[in-house]
């Protein structure tokens, strides 16, 4: 909130100089049009409008108290000059030729006294000369000189008040919805990490307590210890807040830009696979690089697909063809297994969609199958390099 009064303050110290300026500016071209003032104190009157206008530059960038006097006396003597060195006979075009003054300029600082008491008694003093001065020299309180100077003296009020009080009502919503904003986001986030641990348990610890509750049905005992014990570790690993880190090996990788957390290795896939009896073969690529955020979304979809190879398609052996180009990495997954009807897949079953299609989604990739009874399955994965 002190940043927000600053701004206000600012907002006002630049709007009273701009105001204070303009209306001098139009008073100057009233006056030298009339033509109803001797040259002498017409030079004096436009010095003290200078002084003025240099007082409104200066007083928009500090505001002190020390420039609204020299706004108010500078004005104040510029009108003295002017009524006095004027005949009695042209005072009231004099007057009205300096009535955006009176009413403008010597009313701008009103603007910019908040918490200044001693600059706002100021302005209000001058007000109250002004009124008497364009009284004395239209000889009447109804002229239109002074019901046009007095016009102003409010409008510029209202303004000041309008001002002062929106800003800070603005500042409110502001907050409110950066504060709705920031819990969104929370709530956001929350949801990313609950669907993404979601995810790692479904590919880890539920596969493992699946091949367990089917008796290890293809998978050697040994196979089932050694998965069951890479899951206890990596829970461990989670648990204590460390991040698991990865071995690479093989002719065909995906080499990390950097850090990559949970990240594994397309060797160490194979490695995984080839212990509990499905065979992957890869084809294509070598060495491509990704940002570790999408190394960890690829790979992973990458072993649910051949997790469900391996429980589904009832053969030994996957395929994997994995090309590159400027944009995108994409993983071709075959089997000749027994395939599956698409339309008959349930929509409450979400390991494919949440473990692979949302997974790749999320770091800008995509995922699609395509299956037939008795002819296979294909997923083709990408993920943007």
């Amino acid at each position: 909130m002190d940043f927000i009064a600053q701004e206000r303050d600012r907002l006002l110290r630049a709007t009273t100089r701009v105001v204070g300026i303009v209306c001098a500016l139009i008073s100057v071209v009233g006056v030298v049009s009339a033509a109803a003032v001797p040259v002498l104190p017409l030079v004096g009157a436009l010095l003290c409008i200078a002084a003025m206008v240099a007082s409104f530059v200066f007083f928009g960038r500090t505001g002190t108290v020390w420039w609204t006097a020299a706004i108010l006396v500078t004005g104040l003597a510029s009108l003295a000059i002017l009524f006095s060195g004027a005949d009695e006979s042209v005072r009231p075009l004099v007057a009205s030729a300096v009535m955006t003054l009176a009413g403008g300029s010597l009313s701008a600082p009103l603007m910019a006294q908040r918490g200044q008491p001693v600059g706002l008694g100021l302005t209000i003093a001058a007000g109250g000369v002004v009124v008497v001065v364009m009284v004395w020299a239209t000889g009447g309180f109804l002229s239109t000189p002074v019901s046009g100077a007095l016009l102003g003296w409010v409008l510029i009020a209202v303004v000041a008040v309008w001002i002062s009080r929106s800003i800070p009502r603005v500042a409110r919503r502001i907050y409110s919805i950066g504060t709705a904003h920031r819990a969104e986001r929370q709530a956001s986030e929350t949801e990313a990490q609950r669907r993404q641990g979601a995810r790692l348990l479904h590919d880890t610890v539920l596969a493992t307590l699946t091949l367990l509750a089917h008796s290890g049905v293809g998978v050697s005992e040994q196979a089932m210890r050694e998965q069951a014990a890479e899951d206890a570790r990596l829970l461990r690993h989670l648990r204590l807040g460390a991040t698991p880190q990865p071995s690479q090996s093989g002719d065909y990788s995906l080499t990390r830009e950097e850090e990559s957390p949970l990240g594994q290795t397309l060797e160490s896939v194979k490695q995984r696979f080839g212990r509990m009896g499905l065979e992957v073969s890869w084809h294509g690529t070598g060495q491509v690089l990704l940002p570790s955020h999408v190394l960890d979304a690829f790979l992973l979809a990458l072993g649910e697909c051949l997790e469900n190879v391996r429980r589904h398609a009832g053969v030994g052996e996957a395929h994997v063809t994995i090309v590159h180009d400027n944009d995108m990495v994409r993983a071709m997954v075959t089997d000749s297994g027994v395939g599956f009807d698409l339309t008959t897949v349930s929509a409450e079953r979400l390991g494919f969609k949440e473990s692979v299609v949302s997974r790749l989604r999320e770091v800008g990739g995509d995922a699609k199958l395509f299956s037939a009874p008795g002819s296979g399955t294909t997923v083709v994965l990408e993920a943007p390099r």
